[in-house]
């Protein structure tokens, strides 16, 4: 009876988490080619260091996708939480879950998430930190709002679409930043979506830069795309691509700097 229960909550929240998402397609539309997404890391010697992905909605480029309706929006909110926080608020929810759950979500304890939107100030930001002892602890950043989601609307996991992982290494000397495909079908129905994305905002000058930055305790020795930008102190660099590019091939974000 208790697996017959839990197929019920799976199936359930399934539906409900797709539902919804209906109803954020042209949302998701707009923001996949309007914004600006960066992701910077400071990493010392020892291995500490911090990670942060900002993600800024490009005003001009919303307006054109807007028209007359960017005009009318009235929204402000200003919030930061802790994700520990969404766990422990939730905690009944949370304690229901298989452990293979709590473990991912566990995951993200010490992320801080910082969201401002405000039509006044035509404003809209995301901040999502985490400080690390070892950036192999980093957990999945850019799952953070729809785990959030979950946590809070007591959605299946299973639910999710995701379908690439980010990951990052470091030995002291050579650092990677490993982005793996998880699921090749949903891969291929992203693409699909974004081909038609592309389609329809074809016609307008938007902004979709995400920008990798990254700030090292010693000199960079090589970096393995060669589009990549060192600092004159050969301490840092920054490589820029396309937000549609690298949703419909996350791999090129990969990265190896090799380190003095």
């Amino acid at each position: 009876m208790k697996n017959s229960t839990n197929h019920v909550y799976l199936k359930s929240n399934y539906f409900a988490k797709n539902a919804m998402k209906k109803y954020i397609t042209l949302f998701l539309t707009v923001f996949l080619t309007s914004c600006q997404v960066t992701e910077t890391v400071h990493l010392k010697q020892d291995g500490t260091g911090n990670i942060e992905i900002s993600k800024l909605r490009e005003e001009h480029s919303y307006m054109q996708l807007m028209g007359e309706e960017y005009s009318k929006e009235d929204v402000f909110r200003d919030t930061t939480y802790i994700f520990k926080d969404l766990i422990t608020k939730h905690s009944e929810t949370f304690s229901r879950l298989p452990d293979f759950e709590k473990a991912i979500f566990e995951k993200f304890n010490t992320v801080k998430v910082h969201i401002k939107k405000s039509s006044f100030e035509k404003e809209f930001r995301t901040t999502i930190t985490q400080n690390f002892t070892k950036i192999e602890e980093v957990a999945d950043l850019y799952k953070t709002e729809e785990y959030a989601d979950d946590i809070e609307n007591n959605y299946a996991l299973v639910a999710e679409e995701h379908y690439y992982s980010v990951n990052y290494t470091f030995n002291g000397s050579v650092f990677n930043r490993i982005v793996k495909i998880t699921d090749a079908v949903e891969l291929k129905k992203q693409q699909d979506k974004i081909d038609g994305y592309k389609t329809q905002v074809s016609k307008f000058k938007i902004t979709q830069d995400y920008v990798l930055k990254y700030y090292f305790p010693k000199k960079i020795k090589s970096v393995s795309n060669p589009k990549a930008k060192i600092s004159e102190d050969r301490k840092s660099m920054e490589l820029q691509f396309s937000i549609t590019d690298c949703l419909q091939n996350p791999e090129i974000t990969s990265l190896e700097v090799i380190l003095e």
